[in-house]
Order: C-alpha cells, then structure tokens, then sequence
C-alpha cells in the first residue's frame, strides 16, 4: 500500500518516541486500536479484530526513520530492523504510531537487506497511514469467503487484513514491483496466510477473474476499467481519484448490483493515497510558497464574501476538475492560500473583522473570482458533497452532481500502464 499524498509525515526527524505501552508488540496494537476506535475510523467487528491480532512487525520488519530535516539535501534515511534488539522500540513507535511506514527506498529488494543509512534518491514505497487503511477496510465490508483483489500490495497489510477476515483462499494482491509481491508472498506466509501473489499491472487487474471485493491503494485519475469489468455481482470497488493536484480528492465507491447493473459515486474525502506509478502530479515549490505568504500581489481587496469552508468538501472535488486542474493549496498556511504552478497566479484570503476578509492576488489568473464563480453554482446545485459517477458505452467516466447542474469528465485513459503503487 503506498500513503498519502496529503498526509501527516512518518514522524519527526529521529523517529518516532514510544510509550511505555509500546514497549511491547501486543500492547502496541492494543493502543493502535484503541486510538482508531476513538477517532472513529474502526469499530467493533472483523477489521478491528484483524488489526489487534495482527504483528505488523512480522509484514514490516524493517523500516526507515528520516534523519535528514525536510528540504536538506541530499535526503538520509536510517533503516532500523526487528532483528537488532537496538532497533526495536523505535520500530514499534513507527509500526504502531498511526503515520505512514517507509519501507522501500530507490526501487530496492525488501528481502535480505542489510541495516543502516541510506542517502539521496527517494522513498520508492510507504504503508499507508492506519487511520485511512482502517476506514476503507471498513468501508469494504468485509465478510468470510468473499473473492477479494488487493491491488497494490505494499507491506501487505490490505491483503492480510483480507486474509484473516476472509478466508486467504479467496484473496488475490497484486502490484507491479515484484521486489514488493516478493516480501509480500513471503511475510504472509509467515503469518500462515498464503493468498494469490500477482506481479503485474494494477491497471489491468487479473483478467478472466472476478472479485466481490476490489481496493485500488494507490490514487487514480479514472477508475481502471478493467477492474469495474472484473466486479462480480453485489461487488463493491474503492479507488481514490483525483487530478494532478493534490489538495483536493475523491474516493470513488464503485458497486455491481445482483442483475449486473453499475452504479458509483465520486464522494470528496480529506486524504487520499499516494499517486500510482507513472501519475503526473504538481506540487507548489518553497519559492511560490513564500511568495505567496509574503508578497504583496497585483491587487489587495477588502470582500464580505467568504470563501468556501474547509468542510465543503464537495465545493473543492469540484474545483479541483472544474477550476482548470492546476491548482494547489498550502495546507501549512494559517488562511486559505492557493497557487497555480504551471502560470505562478497565486491568492491569498485572511478574515479581517467581522464577516470581511482581505483578498489578496497576483498573476494571469483571478483565482479568487474562479472560486467565487464556481461557489455559486455549486451551490445552484444544492451544495452536493458527492457526484454520480458514470461509465459511458465509449469508455469516458463523468462525475455529476444529483440535479445534474455541474458536471466534469474524468481524462481519458492514456496510454501507459498505471501499474500499482511506486
């Protein structure tokens, strides 16, 4: 499974501290699961009782801690592994402090590795932060016996999350890095679990196949349509789509009625995984930040109208199809501020006083007057926080609002494999 784009780091620089509850492998999961409980992304039932049985350690046994401070160049990570007693409570702080698990760097065999520091290149794979896991696992409604396609395997969690509910018989992972099945099929096996292990396209699914179950753990610019095809009836699919930005995502809930019918809807969520192999994506660079947070801007106004809560989810999935695709936002700043890569436009909206706000823009593009445009229709169409999604004869995918007053096409399918996560 890959993380989130949008997510909180896998912990501060040095790693994670444990509790003393986390000295131990049982009493960390105990914690893990209460936690998630009490923020409400797990509840009684099979999902809740996998994760407390089961020994992350035994899918992650190793894993990286960022040495380096963010933006320091080049990047070092410290690979700290089970087997290294030394290693061990800052292992369980990772495994089992909620935030995503690095566990790959630079494309690397996770089997045999050696611990100790690696520089430059890149994180090349993360199990995703526990909180969104937990919630879509939930989400699936796993039950016994279901056929389930795990399609980007990661560490494997997923797929033994799967396992224990569902029976391993019935449960397929896949992922285009064999370096990744490879571990995968092996600490599963570990575990007593012994599920199909496909190296290939997450794109492609497995042909000739069909699933009750489908979860795409990477983000998608469409929903692959293989998958939908491979949907058995009263199915359900789970891939989250966006454009190449970030900032403002959807969870696509896909489902095959009993007489073979598709229906889905595209509903906003706050986070959402990583992109998948080969995804563009666009992000705002220290220097557009900073220009943003400081400069003056083209023009500088003082409106009565507010922009769109951060709970109007359903507002920004829209903006983020309808409002050109290139926009992202600075979650790290105090107010609501959004740049444009690609052109350098950039705004910025402060609340002065009571219901006034200082606005503030620079470059080719007015964003705030796109924002404000784009606010009222959407709320011509009754403030919708989920679309229908439909699958055209030809293959096209648009997503719309219930009245039918804002709608968007999803890109088409390019011609690359999207593969399962990096």
């Amino acid at each position: 499974m890959s993380t989130l784009d949008t997510c909180p780091a896998a912990g501060p620089v040095g790693g994670a501290t444990p509790t003393d509850a986390q000295a131990d492998p049982a009493a960390a999961r105990a914690v893990m699961v209460a936690r998630l409980e009490e923020e409400g992304s797990l509840r009684p039932g099979p999902v809740r009782d996998a994760l407390l049985a089961l020994p992350r350690e035994v899918l992650m046994p190793q894993a990286y801690v960022r040495r380096s401070a963010p933006g320091k160049e080049p990047p070092r990570w410290d690979l700290r592994d089970w087997s290294a007693p030394q290693d061990r409570p800052e292992l369980l702080g990772l495994l089992y402090g909620g935030a995503s698990v690095l566990v790959q760097h630079d494309g690397e065999p996770l089997l045999g590795r050696a611990r100790g520091t690696r520089s430059g290149a890149s994180i090349t794979s993360m199990s995703t932060v526990m909180g969104l896991t937990a919630s879509l696992l939930e989400e699936l409604d796993l039950r016994p016996g279901l056929r389930v396609l795990d399609v980007g395997t990661g560490a494997g969690v997923t797929a033994a999350v799967a396992c224990q509910v569902c029976g391993d018989r019935g449960v397929t992972t896949l992922d285009r890095d064999r370096h990744l099945t490879d571990a995968a099929a092996a600490r599963l096996a570990d575990l007593g679990f012994r599920p199909q292990v496909v190296c290939g396209s997450g794109e492609q699914g497995v042909p000739g196949r069909e699933f009750d179950r489908i979860f795409v753990s990477y983000t998608v610019e469409r929903v692959p349509t293989a998958l939908v095809e491979q949907l058995a009836p009263d199915g359900k699919l789970l891939a989250h789509v966006t454009s190449a930005s970030p900032s403002w995502p959807g969870l696509a809930v896909v489902g095959r009625t009993a007489d073979g019918r598709i229906t889905a809807e595209l509903r906003a969520v706050e986070f959402a995984h990583r992109a998948g192999h080969g995804m563009a994506r666009i992000w705002l660079n220290e220097e557009l930040r900073q220009r943003m947070a400081t400069e003056p801007g083209t023009w500088t106004q003082r409106s009565k109208l507010a922009p769109p809560a951060d709970s109007d989810r359903g507002f920004w999935l829209a903006a983020d199809h309808l409002l050109g695709g290139g926009l992202v936002r600075d979650f790290g700043s105090e107010h609501l501020a959004i740049g444009a890569p690609g052109c350098g436009s950039w705004m910025r909206a402060e609340p002065v006083g009571h219901r006034r706000w200082s606005v503030t823009v620079q470059g080719p593009r007015d964003i705030w007057k796109e924002i404000q445009d784009l606010a009222d229709r959407w709320r011509a169409a009754r403030s919708p926080d989920r679309y229908r999604l439909y699958f055209d004869a030809d293959g096209g995918q648009r997503a719309a609002s219930e009245c039918g007053r804002l709608s968007w096409q999803l890109p088409a399918t390019h011609p690359r494999d999207e593969g399962a996560t990096p």
